[in-house]
């Protein structure tokens, strides 16, 4: 078993490897003068099962490097290679929802199998169904395993757990039941790309500590717009627990103005520091992932938060 590191995410690969307990493997990664990305093993590989880790998030030349890394992989005669996507990028267009629009998603996935991966392995899909696109094996762990032993030591009296949107629901339920919470909904309406609109909430939130949890955070116009109807409502204390914090634009501006207590994310991918925002590792996670596919273990523990899943 090696493991290797793309550039998106090193220090993630670094923790993953040394909880495996083995050394994070040596490839050479660089760019030519205009900007056309160049990758090498610099050890042996042959007969080896590869596993390599990089998130897709933008720049798209993460994905390309992905790309450029797994088909170097096979051409070295690797016997496996698994592409460990802690955040898959490009999920967000998973369907035709409007005229003369690409799928993004199945594109990524065509992309990645046609470059010679047998096995993906990646953590809260923004759709789950996009499992479907891969036709190799695939599979999605979920960061519940990190957040929800954190809120339940917190002790949080009169808790809610929130979703921002409808989209989010069953993730938000399957939350409160293990945190023995209530639900609450909040519809929202987006008149434009990047621009949401908060319309109704949906259950009880006045005098209530609330949890929003998300699969991930862009601009966090929705996160925010969320905390913002939530405190008019008359929510108490408003943490976040969201997977991928991409935090793109003046997202972190709005967290750190917002009303939120505190936001708890993971390391899927770098994230910004801030006074605001707790990061929690997932490389024991992937880590005990890989140990297990390598052995040909069952990981099926790992995928759900509950046995009736959500």
């Amino acid at each position: 078993m090696k493991i290797f590191s793309g550039r998106a995410n090193r220090p993630l690969a670094e923790n993953i490897a040394r909880v495996a307990g083995v050394k994070l493997g040596e490839c050479d990664i660089r760019n030519f003068s205009d900007g056309e990305i160049w990758v090498k093993y610099t050890e042996n590989i042959r007969g080896s099962d590869v596993y390599i880790i990089q998130p897709t998030h933008p720049p798209a030349e993460n994905l390309l490097e992905l790309l450029l890394l797994i088909d170097a992989a096979k051409r070295s005669s690797a016997r496996r290679v698994c592409a460990v996507i802690p955040y898959f990028g490009y999920a967000r267009q998973d369907r035709k929802d409007q005229p003369r629009v690409s799928i993004s998603a199945k594109l990524v996935a065509n992309l990645i199998t046609t470059a010679g991966a047998d096995r993906v392995l990646t953590m809260d899909l923004h759709a789950p169904q996009i499992q479907g696109f891969f036709d190799i094996p695939f599979d999605h762990l979920y960061s519940s395993a990190v957040f929800i032993p954190y809120f339940r030591d917190l002790k949080i009296p009169n808790l809610s757990i929130a979703s921002p949107d409808v989209g989010g629901l069953k993730l938000a339920r399957a939350y409160a039941k293990r945190l023995s919470a209530d639900l609450i909904l909040i519809d929202k309406r987006r008149p434009s790309p990047n621009a949401v609109e908060v319309m109704n909430i949906v259950g009880a939130v006045k005098d209530r500590n609330i949890l929003i949890v998300d699969d991930l955070i862009d601009t966090a116009g929705t996160f925010t717009s969320a905390v913002t109807a939530l405190k008019e409502a008359g929510a108490n204390l408003i943490y976040g627990a969201c997977t991928h914090p991409i935090l793109s634009g003046k997202a972190m501006e709005r967290v750190n103005s917002s009303d939120i207590t505190k936001l708890v994310v993971t390391d899927t991918v770098p994230s910004k520091n801030s006074d605001k925002i707790d990061i929690r590792s997932v490389a024991r996670i992937f880590s005990e992932a890989i140990i297990r596919t390598h052995n040909n273990e069952s990981i099926s523990s790992l995928f759900d938060i509950d046995k009736d899943k959500l």
